[in-house]
């Protein structure tokens, strides 16, 4: 009887520990999402509040009931602005995590060394910032502006609007800024601007002495002309840069800024007061009324719970994203990579200015665009916009190698197809 009642406890005890284990497994069945944005390093200034935004889209769908029955978990990741480290982390976060979708990345260098990984392990990454185009991979979804929706309206505004006649295109030293500048000059030459108005600078990341560069901007501006930068400075050089244009007392009347990278984040570490009349082209600023953007922004405060924090772009990029994706999820059932991707084809999420992002067969997103004027206050003031969503094209047609290519993910299952050769020229891009 004592035998009979001790294996009696003993199977008690193993069936509440089984159940145990079981409410443990079944806790831990949840949706991993990464998150791969650099937290330190040269990057951290703007890339740190993307983490953030992430975090608090992920928090927001969990309230609703999470996707499938499950709630989101996030997997949270420092590449530290370290190119090779994006790899790295990028692997540890598909293959030991076991993550069913990332959200990351800064720079175009940092998407570069990624992009192998991804393709390599069918991951599927979702790319919320400006970026050169030039790029559709099977594995990535470019929710930035690509440059014909932004750095070629931003050109045109500033030529056919403010009568600029003399161009410097100045950037930090790596792949976005000398491809869009070479987009920009061959556009600018289409225009009839000849070589001796077109000044070309490049900076290495983090470059903080920047009085002779300011220096040759002024020098270049005294020709007579209209003059303006184009700026695809990343990261935190600008915040010297900008310093340095207010010490030598370059004024927006006498040679206009118009940025690329800078946003509300950026601006809030600069006394903006000596900014003003500066521009950014973006697809969205935190000034911009719409029942989407004040919501955003209460539940940005409350979940940051900090009022002095702002929004910017890639934030936007990332909300769009992140529910264009959770829409596919929901579409299809499940969480697998390719059938995830096959949903999204199509689909349209509220965008956070009053309008609707479309995901289109090149992976690319539909965008308004919007050229900004600083404000003392660190906000922009929208000077110019695009009548309706402006779609996104993965290849430029002003530069000889790309103008025949395109990309297409549903009918022609290619993301560099040569429309003259019939030809596919990559399985990816």
């Amino acid at each position: 009887m004592k035998t009979r009642s001790l294996l009696s406890k003993i199977a008690g005890v193993c069936m509440a520990a089984s159940a145990a284990l079981g409410m443990t497994a079944a806790q831990a069945d949840t949706i991993k999402v990464g998150v791969l944005h650099s937290l330190s390093g040269t990057m951290a200034i703007s890339e740190t509040t993307l983490k953030d935004t992430i975090l608090m889209l992920i928090e927001e769908q969990n309230r609703k009931g999470g996707l499938l029955g499950k709630q989101l978990e996030a997997v949270v990741v420092d590449p530290a602005s370290n190119w090779p480290l994006f790899a790295e982390r990028s692997r540890e976060l598909l293959q030991r995590h076991n993550v069913d979708v990332v959200f990351g990345c800064w720079t175009s260098v940092s998407r570069k060394a990624v992009l192998p990984v991804f393709e390599e392990l069918n991951g599927l990454l979702f790319y919320p910032v400006q970026y050169e185009g030039e790029e559709s991979s099977r594995n990535v979804i470019y929710t930035g502006a690509a440059p014909n929706q932004q750095a070629i309206p931003a050109v045109d505004y500033l030529m056919n609007d403010m009568g600029i006649e003399r161009w410097v295109l100045a950037g930090t030293d790596y792949v976005y800024p000398r491809t869009t500048n070479r987009i920009l000059e061959a556009y600018l030459k289409s225009k009839g601007v000849k070589d001796e108005d077109i000044m070309i600078n490049y900076t290495p990341f983090g470059h903080s002495d920047w009085q002779s560069i300011v220096s040759d901007i002024k020098r270049f501006g005294s020709a007579g002309k209209p003059t303006a930068v184009v700026s695809t400075i990343n990261g935190d050089a600008n915040v010297p840069f900008y310093n340095e244009l207010s010490n030598q007392q370059v004024s927006a009347e006498d040679i206009p800024v118009v940025a690329f990278s800078v946003g509300e984040e950026e601006l809030s570490g600069i006394d903006a007061r000596n900014l003003v009349g500066h521009l950014s082209a973006w697809n969205y600023f935190m000034s911009i009324e719409s029942d989407q953007n004040a919501e955003f922004i209460k539940n940005w405060h409350a979940f940051i719970g900090d009022t002095n924090r702002v929004t910017n772009d890639p934030m936007e990029a990332h909300y769009i994203g992140f529910n264009l994706w959770a829409q596919a999820v929901e579409k299809a059932g499940t969480t697998d990579v390719d059938k995830v991707r096959s949903a999204l084809y199509g689909l349209e999420v509220p965008n956070l200015t009053g309008g609707t992002a479309t995901l289109l067969p090149n992976h690319h997103i539909t965008k308004p665009v919007f050229i900004g004027e600083i404000r003392a206050d660190g906000q922009y003031d929208v000077v110019w916009q695009t009548d309706g969503e402006v779609p996104g094209d993965a290849w430029s047609s002003y530069l000889p190698g790309s103008k025949d290519i395109k990309a297409d993910w549903v009918e022609l299952e290619c993301g560099n197809y040569n429309t003259k050769t019939k030809k596919c020229a990559g399985q990816n891009y």
